[in-house]
């Protein structure tokens, strides 16, 4: 199984990203899939979800802000970071399957 997060960078204050995960190797429309986000002061916390239906549910600390969507044709998950703070800033990570298989992450600073 390969699970890759693209997609992070550097960006100011209000700013866009858009983070890709592209997996391979398990039957991806059979999965419910995760973005969590990783920072050495506040571990490990979560950000969105989408049932294997595509049915949407983001935190509600990125309400009105990030959104969540899945391809099941290119198995890909899709998550869009509009006016991005500060405390944002974390190593973003896709998940399947509540957390039985994980990528390496993607690294989202945003910085002035």
């Amino acid at each position: 199984v390969h699970i890759v997060e693209s997609g992070g960078g550097l960006v100011q204050p209000g700013g866009s990203l858009t983070l890709s995960c592209v997996v391979s190797g398990l039957p991806f429309s059979r999965y419910h899939m995760s973005w969590y986000r990783q920072t050495p002061g506040n571990g490990r916390t979560s950000v969105a979800d989408i049932s294997r239906s595509g049915w949407p549910n983001v935190d509600s600390s990125v309400t009105g802000r990030f959104t969540v969507s899945r391809n099941n044709a290119n198995n890909t998950v899709t998550l869009q970071m509009n006016n991005l703070k500060p405390e944002d800033s974390a190593t973003y990570i896709c998940e399947a399957g509540a957390g039985a298989y994980r990528g390496q992450g993607t690294q989202v600073t945003v910085s002035a």
